[in-house]
């Protein structure tokens, strides 16, 4: 089966040929830079943007895989949660191109793709439980199968991803902050600011980020590390507050030591929660998911909480953590040979939750 995969559900147009359900022939995503003057992703730029890039995009993927749009036996794209106008823009152009081959299409929860990402790397093992992490979510899921989706636990406030983004922002890194933050994070003590870690004492398994973001920005601005906010002429080409490269690597080492301190009190959090989460269940296989999952102190860090109880911990590549196509062509190979296809009448939605199918 091959599937044509679509993914733009926030400011990354992408599109992806899948055959079957692990073979990838192709993955294209074109990012949007413009959105970096802002210091954050502008909804209705990233709408025009993907007006202008979808069609490109999707003729790069299908020459690519090297296949012909009648080749395709399905096509698959986000459907939600997300930015509502980017959402509109994939998914009607999915359901017309399919409408006017005549194929199948299927709508697909955003969610739902970041953990079929795993698939994409290797057959998942069931009972299991799933992290999800990005920068509009942060669950604990629980899939007894595939199509199977029980939530245990989610952020009560912030995700863990706005939490990264957020916090770099107030020390001058461009947007999207998480790649520099955990670079720099390196270069920090992780236990020279004693950050608190939020543990609720109702929902076992629920997350809140506010509180450390709220703590970061007080001891920026304390001492002296919040960079100049004041408004700059647009067309610039950097936002207000950004610092450089150069700015960056100069700033003194109090700076690193509270970026790698807030990193670890943000992958302390998330190691409790899912290690409290496999005590309670007995799942011998955890998966991470999202964009957050790319970040290195957070792997290891898991990965030895979980030792210890025989749980192995598996994530998907980088390239395969941040929004792609391909994991949404697979999440819709798997609906559609369970006979589960959208009709035309599918619509975006900007909120959501992931909703078991199977």
């Amino acid at each position: 089966m091959l599937i044509l995969g679509i993914e733009t559900s926030c400011d990354d147009t992408a599109a992806a040929v899948l055959r079957d359900e692990r073979e990838v022939l192709s993955n294209v995503v074109a990012s949007q830079l413009t959105h970096r003057e802002y210091g954050g992703v502008v909804p209705e730029l990233a709408s025009r943007q993907h007006l202008k890039h979808v069609l490109p995009v999707m003729r790069a993927a299908l020459k690519r895989a090297e296949v012909t749009p009648e080749d395709l036996d399905a096509v698959a794209a986000t459907s939600g949660p997300g930015l509502l106008g980017s959402l509109l823009v994939g998914l009607c152009t999915a359901k017309a191109y399919a409408l006017g081959l005549g194929k199948p299409f299927v709508g697909v929860h955003h969610i739902e793709g970041h953990i079929m990402a795993n698939w994409l790397v290797e057959e998942m093992h069931f009972p299991n439980l799933v992290l999800v992490i990005s920068g509009g979510h942060t669950q604990i899921i629980r899939m007894r199968r595939v199509g199977d989706f029980v939530e245990m636990g989610s952020t009560r406030d912030d995700a863990a991803g706005e939490a990264f983004d957020k916090i770099g922002k107030m020390l001058g890194i461009p947007y999207p902050a998480g790649p520099q933050f955990e670079r720099l994070a390196k270069r920090g003590d992780a236990h020279a600011v004693p950050f608190s870690r939020a543990r609720l004492k109702r929902g076992e398994f629920d997350f809140s980020f506010s509180g450390l973001k709220t703590a970061a920005r007080l001891l920026l601005e304390k001492e002296g590390f919040a960079p100049d906010t004041r408004v700059a002429p647009i067309g610039r080409g950097r936002a207000p507050g950004n610092r450089g490269m150069g700015e960056l690597e100069a700033l003194p080492q109090r700076a690193f030591d509270i970026l790698a301190s807030a990193q670890e009190a943000i992958v302390d959090m998330l190691a409790e929660k899912l290690e409290a989460a496999v005590r309670a269940t007995q799942v011998r296989h955890a998966y991470l998911a999202g964009g957050v999952a790319a970040n290195g102190r957070l792997r290891e860090r898991i990965g030895a909480s979980l030792a210890p109880f025989g749980a192995a911990l598996h994530s998907p590549p980088p390239s395969l953590c941040t929004d792609n196509a391909a994991m949404i062509a697979c999440a819709g190979h798997f609906r559609l040979c369970s006979g589960v296809v959208s009709g035309p009448d599918t619509n975006a939605f900007a909120r959501g939750p992931l909703q078991s199918w199977c």
